[in-house]
């Protein structure tokens, strides 16, 4: 059994690319080395590589993180500046016993030195969009305006898996921020043994709980993947709330090293995933919460047409 499941209906193409690799026997490494890319070299969506929208300064900042999860090896590269993949460049760093996190100038160092290729991530879209938010009354925050993250994970037909993440983090954050997507155990975590699992929300709230290896934690003690899913992100909320915190939106999709799959919101509607696996076509799932409970459908073609629409739609100077 093979599979792939990733976060938003933008990682579809990407995880059909990687789906490819692995009906032909390709490691889990690999398809995600496809799969992921192909997202961040989209300009469509404007919340990973190139095309993401930029911190309060203008720039765009990128993070990415990767894990073996039959080596345990791991690779992640935070704040970093012009680079066209850099999830390639944090899967490359997981090769390494030591200085395998890497940061900003040095991280950036690192790709260049090592091949990786160099280009300005700043689009003329997100740019309009940027000095458009500059305009505003109110310029705070505001996370959910452009932000979500790929994650996405895979199993191969040898039965290895990998997990992987890639965002330009929070539209307008304070330059140097980072999320939880590059952080080990936050955004990504992935053990062979038992399975994988991905994050995209708020990444503060979501690095209170290391909401990825809590999920594969309780897989390994015995949950079904889906009440792992739940169970992790609903306890994570309510510790949340007891300490009086408002709560951000918080996602995560995760996969059992059977191919079984699941996937938990606290969103009320419209958290957007895709499926892959032996035997079924690519799909798009819309989920949603209620009662403490996270379900899905298929998404319609009216679904999917209006996001697209939606991604499409030329940036206009106000």
């Amino acid at each position: 059994m093979w599979g792939m499941i990733a976060t938003w209906r933008m990682a579809l193409e990407g995880t059909e690319e990687g789906g490819k690799l692995l009906q032909q026997g390709g490691t889990a490494g690999d398809a995600l080395a496809a799969g992921i890319p192909a997202v961040e070299s989209n300009p469509l969506f404007k919340s990973v590589g190139y095309g993401g929208l930029p911190n309060r300064e203008g720039v765009v900042e990128l993070d990415a993180g990767y894990m073996d999860g039959t080596s345990l090896a791991v690779g992640a590269v935070a704040s970093v500046h012009d680079i066209a993949s850099p999830f390639l460049v944090a899967k490359d760093l997981s090769r390494r016993g030591i200085n395998s996190v890497l940061v900003s100038a040095g991280a950036e160092a690192y790709a260049s030195a090592h091949g990786f290729e160099r280009k300005s991530m700043l689009t003329e879209r997100a740019q309009i969009l940027y000095e458009n938010r500059m305009k505003e009354e109110d310029a705070e925050l505001h996370p959910y305006r452009g932000h979500d993250t790929v994650g996405m994970i895979a199993l191969d037909q040898q039965g290895d898996m990998a997990a992987g993440t890639s965002t330009s983090g929070l539209f307008m954050k304070d330059p140097g921020r980072v999320g939880d997507s590059p952080m080990v155990g936050s955004g990504f975590y992935a053990d062979s043994q038992y399975g994988a699992a991905v994050a995209t929300g708020l990444g503060e709230d979501m690095m209170k709980g290391c909401i990825s290896h809590e999920i594969v934690r309780r897989m390994k003690d015995g949950q079904p993947v889906q009440q792992a899913c739940e169970d992790a992100l609903n306890e994570l909320a309510a510790r949340l709330e007891r300490a009086g915190r408002t709560v951000g939106d918080m996602s995560v999709v995760a996969m059992a090293n059977d191919g079984s799959w699941g996937c938990a919101t606290n969103m009320k509607k419209d958290f957007s995933f895709v499926a892959f696996r032996e035997g079924e076509a690519a799909q798009v799932y819309v989920a949603s919460h209620q009662d403490g409970r996270t379900s899905w459908q298929p998404a319609s073609q009216e679904w999917l047409d209006a996001y697209m629409e939606e991604r499409r739609k030329p940036a206009v100077r106000i």
